[in-house]
């Protein structure tokens, strides 16, 4: 353990020249303190984007058909095809690890205008004949009533859960909307539910103007039959979407008569693809934060090197009594490693809380003025403070041992020779 007479020791060295002292401890700080600012700078970077992509289930692709760019088997060049629900059933049955297959038909948005009518009231939106498992690939909170279920799946209710944009643009403020009507291309849907979206996307005007029904309403209402206009396609967290994709895309050539090197006739998107680049980006940009961080401590670091040099040539004629009296070498190292511990430490612990009040700062004025894009809660783990510590604690060592070092090596006789 440190004696008393030893920490006693430490400070009045310390405080013999304090502005050199402090300017000492403000590289070391300031180091800290721009690695802390760094990581809390990406971490808000990254917030900002994993809430852009909301709950979303993002080990997901989305699919749908457009025109062939090679004959086959008879068939020519440039033809148009629809996905059938017996793709949908080929895809479970022959590509293992799926969690989620959700076939979709959609009136509206690339589709075309579609009129929705309620009494006087009229409005376009979005309209998607869907399964109920849709609701955990394109997570949404329901605000009042359900969402579809399965019965109404299989018993082709005619039923529709709409849009807070929907509710607003059709229905009076304060108007009950349950067990009410919208006619949908001249036909009836009952209203069973009202959802919101839960993404940042979802949280914009048009996220809220969309209609879910049930896929067999959908097929029946408007004569689509077993068509499917396009699939979201969701794998279990232990499989990548990404590396199922290619035998998704080659059971449905093979349904729908493909020629298996037409790279044109299938589309998709995947989200998990896309996803990963993101966390790819946010790793780098850890990375760099480090590296950006360590390079301002180490000058700082340097710096507390050098004076703890000048110290050791000061005390000189000290150090050289302290040997002649017998004091072992590791004693004096042991001192000086610990002078230099001491003053690293103080001054990263200032650059956290220095650092950790300026992100509070940030907040409050995050909190005060609302959401700002793609940049949410900046922030730093405990995990990070832990690190910094270990940082400053492995960089008080090394500033203090090559100074350690050059202590032991003078000799008492020549210390106590010089004036």
């Amino acid at each position: 353990m440190f004696d008393k007479d030893r920490w006693k020791e430490i400070i009045e060295v310390l405080s013999t020249n304090v502005f050199r002292t402090l300017a000492t401890a403000f590289g070391v700080g300031w180091g800290i303190f721009i690695l802390i600012i760094l990581l809390a700078a990406g971490k808000g970077l990254e917030n900002g984007i994993r809430a852009d992509f909301g709950d979303i289930a993002t080990n997901t692709m989305f699919m749908w058909s457009r025109s062939t760019s090679k004959p086959y088997k008879g068939l020519p060049k440039g033809r148009s095809f629809e996905f059938k629900l017996e793709d949908v059933q080929a895809i479970n049955e022959r590509v293992p690890g799926l969690r989620f297959i959700s076939p979709r038909n959609q009136l509206g948005g690339f589709g075309g205008g579609n009129n929705v009518v309620r009494g006087l009231n009229t409005g376009a939106f979005n309209v998607y004949g869907d399964y109920p498992q849709i609701i955990k690939q394109e997570p949404m909170s329901i605000t009042s009533g359900r969402f579809i279920n399965q019965n109404d799946i299989e018993d082709r209710r005619k039923v529709a859960v709409i849009g807070e944009g929907v509710r607003n643009d059709l229905y009076d403020k304060g108007e009950a909307i349950l067990g009410t009507y919208v006619k949908i291309q001249g036909v009836n849907f009952m209203v069973i539910g009202s959802y919101k979206k839960k993404n940042n996307d979802g949280d914009g005007e048009e996220g809220q103007k969309e209609i879910f029904v049930p896929f067999t309403a959908f097929a029946q209402a408007f004569n689509t039959g077993n068509d499917v206009g396009w699939m979201a396609i969701t794998a279990h967290d232990g499989n990548s979407i990404s590396e199922l994709k290619e035998n998704i895309v080659t059971v449905v050539k093979e349904n729908r008569r493909i020629h298996p090197d037409d790279d044109r006739a299938v589309g998709y998107f995947d989200l998990y693809e896309r996803f990963s680049r993101v966390e790819s980006l946010f790793v780098a940009l850890r990375w760099v934060a480090y590296f950006v961080g360590i390079l301002v401590l180490l000058s700082g670091i340097i710096g507390v090197s050098n004076i703890m040099l000048i110290v050791i040539k000061e005390r000189t004629k000290e150090i050289g009594i302290r040997r002649a009296l017998g004091e072992d070498p590791w004693s004096i190292k042991k001192q000086i490693l610990m002078e230099s511990l001491f003053l690293t430490i103080i001054s990263g612990m200032t650059g956290i809380i220095f650092g950790a009040a300026f992100i509070y700062g940030i907040n409050a004025i995050l909190d005060s003025v609302g959401p700002v894009e793609m940049f949410v809660n900046p922030s730093v783990s405990l995990g990070v403070v832990v690190t910094a510590l270990v940082i400053l604690i492995i960089s008080g060592l090394l500033a203090g041992f090559i100074p350690a070092q050059s202590a032991i090596k003078i000799r008492p006789i020549e210390a106590l020779r010089r004036e």
